[in-house]
């Protein structure tokens, strides 16, 4: 993931955008993005999105290159290469930094004893969780 914004692209006062690559099989992590919506534009490959709404609902999307995609800040979503070939897509946010929080990062800061409690896990398990995001993750 190659991310441009105000922090290293300092003309960017107003947009923050990331280019993506997941190689097949490949996934990028859970996530959410705190401080704006999420605009994509997907350019090469075939993907896979899921994202989680407010409450019980879910929605899960296909998408190739040309597509348009949509996200709503906070929203938790993934998103799966489901091709043979690489998959990139470009996320645009209108602020001026760009900011997520991945699934692992937010579980590796919330205390162990809790996480084994509503999850129903040994604290061993608890435990082989990564303790920080890897933004996108192998197959």
């Amino acid at each position: 993931m190659q991310v441009a914004d105000s922090h290293n692209f300092k003309a960017s006062s107003t947009i923050a955008a990331a280019l993506v690559t997941v190689h097949p099989g490949g996934l990028r992590e859970m996530h959410w993005h705190p401080n704006a919506d999420e605009w994509q534009y997907w350019v090469k490959g075939r993907g896979q999105m899921t994202v989680f709404g407010s409450g019980p609902k879910a929605v899960t999307n296909d998408f190739a290159p040309g597509d348009i995609g949509y996200v709503k800040r906070s929203y938790g979503h993934y998103i799966k290469n489901i091709g043979n070939e690489d998959l990139v897509f470009l996320e645009v946010f209108k602020t001026p930094t760009f900011q997520e929080v991945s699934l692992s990062d937010w579980l590796s800061h919330t205390p162990p004893a809790m996480l084994a409690a509503h999850f129903n896990m040994s604290a061993e398990d608890i435990a082989k969780f990564p303790k920080r995001g890897t933004d996108v993750m192998p197959a």
